[in-house]
């Protein structure tokens, strides 16, 4: 797996982590062609960011007006429900920019039919993303996490996402454990992200990271080992407490701001 791998002893220097990887992309991307296409991720871990990106001077770094924000997948269930992955971007991040119709486009959750919204997605993602060489459309930055059974987006241990055709750029995928439909990119589409950033916090994701970053290859029980983009390293930012069972120091670089 071609990585970049950061360890951070502390909440602020993991956040700040994120924050500049968030710019770095974004100023890269439009400065070569005037437009920052990002998937953002669901979850807790990533709402530190979004918060850390409202405020001086991460906010002012960036030209909120040249951003598009797109999402890497959705529960099923309405907007302003509170397992909404649109309704905690939309309050930590979104609703604090000046942003234009057009700038936002969520996954409709709130559609009966989850293989509904994943189609109308996948027309979304084909008129707004360029495409790559390969003409699957193409993110500047896809923001990921990781969960403790090894997952990443939707892409769950043994679902059928795992298995999507080449052509496919979202799909529905039911989860058995949760009992509900999830709709979500594939692999293929994140790894045709010019960046990929897994943002991985905490003491219960320990065991999935070390399985996905130092054991065999094994995508259908660790689908974030599926996450290869191949324009760049992917890059995974951990705080000290997901990286304790690592064992390969030589491959990792460690960042405090403490002596």
């Amino acid at each position: 797996m071609n990585r970049l791998v950061r360890v951070f002893e502390t909440a602020q220097d993991f956040y700040e982590a994120a924050a500049g990887a968030f710019v770095e992309a974004a100023k890269s991307a439009i400065a070569d062609r005037g437009t920052f296409r990002v998937a953002l991720s669901g979850g807790n871990t990533p709402r530190g960011l979004y918060t850390l990106l409202t405020t001086d001077p991460w906010r002012g770094s960036i030209d909120w007006s040249r951003v598009v924000f797109f999402f890497g997948d959705e529960r099923h269930v309405p907007p302003d429900h509170p397992d909404s992955n649109y309704r905690m971007a939309n309050e930590a991040l979104l609703s604090k920019l000046s942003l234009r119709p057009g700038q936002v486009w969520p996954i409709k959750g709130e559609y009966p039919d989850a293989a509904q919204a994943a189609a109308e997605y996948e027309q979304v993602l084909g008129e707004q993303l360029p495409p790559a060489a390969n003409g699957i459309p193409q993110f500047d930055l896809v923001l990921l996490g990781l969960g403790p059974d090894g997952h990443t987006l939707s892409l769950f241990p043994g679902t059928k996402a795992l298995d999507a055709s080449a052509e496919r750029t979202v799909v529905s995928n039911w989860v058995g454990k949760f009992f509900t439909d999830r709709i979500t990119i594939t692999a293929q589409v994140a790894n045709q992200a010019r960046r990929g950033v897994f943002l991985v916090r905490g003491t219960d994701k320990q065991l999935a990271l070390k399985a996905v970053l130092e054991g065999p290859f094994e995508p259908l029980q660790l689908p974030a080992q599926l996450i290869q983009p191949s324009a760049a390293p992917v890059v995974w930012l951990l705080d000290a407490d997901a990286a304790r069972l690592l064992t390969e120091p030589g491959k990792t670089a460690r960042d405090s701001n403490q002596s």
